[in-house]
């Protein structure tokens, strides 16, 4: 890293708090923006701002009222806003055919209409500073059909979709739009998964972990800061033709077309 790359941005990374967002915010950091971390994990943030430097905002992106004051905060820094990645997001597993209500709704609510909801208060203020870059963080589980994956999944499918649409309809603005899809990296939401997986077969989470590695084609799970490099890069100017894309981080996961033994 240079360490000045985007000494000249301000950047608001909201669910920036834990996992791959704070990833995103000490890398924005490190890489000389003033960032400002929002999220709804008050001790998380607090610690965030004193070991990056950062500025950091409690923001539920759910409560429309929240999401304008933050954006606005990121607005009133010098120079204007100019950098938005929305991280935030929940999971909860379920099929199609015992889909809670209430859980469908929480998942949307958090994130896909938490998303559009930044998104939309930002867009006036990229425009006042003659443009910047949207990221918005999905999954690969917005291709994959796995069981389990059908709240979290559609979520995930519509930020795609949503991302590509702004991209197209604001680009005349100079603003950039992306979509970032990780496949499975070691985060406190992965570490419960794979937590509740050891515990159903009677394993260490260590060894859920090795035996995940062993389906991706790169034989690991990333590391946060691994998914944080690539939301860097189409942050930057560096992506300057990149928009409406679909940047897949997944080790190579997908690769595989069919179920068939190695």
């Amino acid at each position: 890293m240079s360490g000045a790359r985007l000494s000249d941005k301000n950047a608001l990374v909201c669910g920036g708090e834990s996992g791959i967002g704070a990833a995103i915010v000490r890398r924005l950091s490190a890489e000389g923006a003033t960032v400002l971390a929002a999220g709804v994990q008050v001790e998380r943030l607090l610690a965030l701002a004193d070991e990056a430097h950062v500025l950091t905002a409690v923001c539920d992106v759910t409560d429309q009222a929240a999401v304008t004051r933050t954006v606005d905060r990121a607005a009133a820094l010098p120079g204007g806003l100019h950098i938005v990645v929305n991280a935030a997001g929940i999971m909860h597993a379920d099929n199609v055919g015992d889909i809670e209500d209430a859980v469908w709704d929480r998942l949307l609510a958090v994130n896909l209409s938490g998303t559009m909801r930044v998104c939309r208060a930002a867009i006036p203020h990229l425009i006042a500073a003659n443009g910047g870059a949207i990221v918005n963080v999905a999954s690969v589980a917005a291709f994959n059909g796995s069981a389990g994956m059908a709240s979290y999944a559609s979520g995930k499918a519509a930020i795609v979709a949503l991302t590509r649409t702004l991209a197209n309809e604001y680009g005349r603005y100079r603003i950039r739009a992306n979509t970032l899809c990780p496949g499975w990296v070691r985060t406190p939401m992965s570490e419960a998964e794979m937590a509740e997986v050891a515990q159903h077969r009677g394993i260490t989470v260590e060894a859920a972990f090795a035996e995940l590695g062993d389906r991706i084609a790169l034989r690991r799970v990333a590391h946060p800061d691994e998914i944080a490099a690539s939301a860097v890069f189409l942050a930057s100017d560096e992506a300057s033709f990149v928009t409406g894309a679909v940047l897949v981080a997944d080790g190579g996961a997908r690769i595989p077309a069919t179920a068939r033994a190695p």
